[in-house]
C-alpha cells in the first residue's frame, strides 16, 4: 500500500520547495499539482477560452491533453505533447491559474490523474485542497503557512534574484487578494483539514520545515508498519 503525504497552504508558503526536497529525503515521488493547474491555465490563455461559459470550458478541456514525466527526478509538464515546464511560472499564468483552478471542469480534469499517481506510488502532493478533497485518506496531512508579510518578502527576494522588478507592497496586496479568493471560492476552498498538522514557517528555515515534515512522515510510516 502506498504512503501519501498531503501538503496544503496558501500561496507563497514554500509548499513546492519543501515538498520537493522532503520527497528527495524520503525517496517519494513529488507531485506538483500547482504545475498541473498552471499548465491548464497556460492552455486557457493561449486558446482565449471564456472560463465563465462552462460549456465552452468543458469543450476546450476535451481538446487538451495534459501529462507528466520525470527527468532526473524533476517533474516535467506536457501540454498536447509540448514540454511547457519552463513556460508556466509567469505572473500571468499564476493569476489565470488562481482563477481557473476554482472551476469544477478544471478540477475534474486533473482529479483522476492525481489520485492514480497516489494509488501507485509513495507521493508528496502539495496544493490547496489535497488533504481535504484530492487525498482525504492521506496518512499524513500538513497545513504549511507563513505570515502574509513573510510570504511577500520571500516572493520579492525571489523576483529580485531573477533580475526582475519587484514592489513589496504590491506583492503583499496580491497575496492577500489571492488568499481571499482561495479561501472563499465555491469549489474546494483552501482550509485546514481536521487531522492536519499545522506548520507556520514564518520563523523557520527551509531545512527546519523539511526536518519537521520528514520526522512526522517517518513516525507515521513506522506506526503503520507496526500496525
Amino acid at each position: 500500500m502506498s504512503f501519501n503525504i498531503a501538503i496544503d497552504g496558501p500561496a507563497g508558503a514554500g509548499k513546492s520547495t519543501i515538498a520537493r526536497r522532503a520527497a528527495e529525503e524520503l525517496g517519494f515521488m513529488y507531485v506538483d499539482t500547482g504545475a498541473m493547474y498552471r499548465t491548464i491555465a497556460l492552455y486557457l490563455l493561449r486558446s482565449g477560452t471564456d472560463m465563465e461559459d462552462e460549456k465552452k470550458l468543458r469543450l476546450a478541456l476535451d481538446h487538451m491533453n495534459i501529462s507528466i514525466d520525470y527527468q532526473d527526478g524533476v517533474q516535467q509538464m506536457y501540454l498536447n505533447g509540448e514540454n511547457v515546464t519552463g513556460l508556466i511560472r509567469t505572473e500571468e499564468v499564476s493569476c489565470m491559474s488562481s482563477r481557473s483552478s476554482a472551476k469544477p471542469p478544471v478540477r475534474e480534469k486533473l482529479l483522476k490523474l492525481q489520485r492514480d499517481l497516489a494509488a501507485r506510488y509513495n507521493v508528496i502532493m502539495d496544493g490547496r485542497d489535497i488533504g481535504t478533497v484530492i487525498l482525504p485518506e492521506a496518512q499524513l496531512k500538513v497545513y504549511l503557512t507563513a505570515s502574509v508579510e513573510e510570504r511577500a518578502r520571500r516572493r520579492c527576494r525571489e523576483l529580485l534574484e531573477k533580475g526582475e522588478n519587484a514592489d513589496l507592497s504590491e506583492i503583499e496586496k496580491d497575496i492577500r487578494e489571492r488568499d481571499y479568493r482561495d479561501m472563499h471560492r465555491k469549489t474546494a476552498p483552501l482550509k485546514i483539514a481536521e487531522d492536519a498538522v499545522y506548520v507556520d514557517s514564518s520563523d523557520m528555515t527551509i531545512n527546519e520545515v523539511i526536518g519537521r515534515i520528514t520526522e512526522l512522515a517517518r513516525k507515521r510510516m513506522g506506526s503503520a508498519d507496526e500496525g
